[in-house]
């Protein structure tokens, strides 16, 4: 394979997710649009895809497959099984696909695919949309870990990436996965806080979700624990210490390290459906 630079990258699926993977890989230099496909059923999607991005957009899954190194599918976990079926005979070993689609293990891809493909799974989250996502990847097949680092490098461009056993994926959903979901409603819940002692509404979600915002990349910068960056503003007998108190009465930590778990068992119970 290729140097990054220039590396030839077809997406099967146009949605959003795949429209904003594509962005970032275009943006950051790591490929241009002239190295790019996306195939899609729904023309609204091609359309969309290409105005954003500058890339090439076809109506066939095997045009793409036809054209890239490394093949992200990205379609509806109901719809894996029947592209597999469609690009088996076309995709070759020499290539990389890697897999954005929830809940669909890497012993689906080996099933339909063979044991010598190179396979990569991985879980990203919606702040992708943004170039902040936070993903996690598993190998499989004949993945190597020079194709671990391209996914990597590839994934980092809207956000940050960590490899992880495929048998952490299930976690991953249920923090970094789901966890946008629990901010919402944490920057929702100040916000609501904020209005209640009189800001404006608009005022109060403004700070409420840069001060999400904030002190996440103080924890990222710094490298400190979050404990310790807590500690940093907590004067004794002050007003920090007094709404943490409120808090812990209120159970949140516990409230957040249960919803991560339910989120987790729940990946868990929907692949073994899958």
């Amino acid at each position: 394979m290729s140097e990054n630079r220039g590396v030839k990258v077809g997406f099967i699926g146009a949605g959003r997710m795949a429209t904003a993977l594509a962005g970032g890989l275009i943006s950051s230099g790591f490929t241009t649009p002239d190295h790019v496909w996306a195939s899609d059923t729904f023309e609204a999607a091609r359309e969309r895809f290409a105005q954003e991005t500058g890339a090439q957009t076809v109506e066939s899954n095997l045009t793409v497959v036809e054209q890239a190194e490394v093949i992200i599918l990205s379609v509806k976990p109901q719809h894996v099984a029947d592209v597999l079926e469609e690009i088996k005979g076309t995709l070759t070993d020499r290539q990389l696909l890697v897999s954005i689609a929830a809940g669909c293990p890497l012993s689906l891809f080996v099933e339909k695919l063979g044991k010598t493909k190179r396979l990569i799974r991985v879980m990203p989250n919606t702040p992708c949309l943004v170039k902040q996502g936070a993903s996690a990847f598993a190998r499989g097949g004949q993945a190597s870990e020079t194709d671990a680092s391209l996914v990597e490098s590839l994934l980092s461009t809207v956000g940050i990436a960590v490899e992880v056993p495929e048998s952490q994926l299930d976690a991953v959903t249920g923090l970094s996965g789901s966890g946008p979901a629990y901010i919402y409603q944490v920057i929702e819940a100040l916000s609501d806080g904020g209005v209640r002692m009189g800001l404006p509404r608009h005022i109060a979600t403004q700070l409420a979700a840069q001060t999400v915002k904030g002190a996440a990349e103080m924890v990222l910068e710094t490298g400190e624990h979050p404990g310790t960056l807590k500690d940093a503003v907590t004067s004794p007998g002050g007003t920090t210490i007094a709404g943490i108190h409120a808090l812990e009465a209120g159970g949140l930590r516990n409230s957040l390290m249960n919803a991560v778990t339910a989120a987790t068992n729940r990946s868990i119970e929907l692949g073994k459906q899958s």
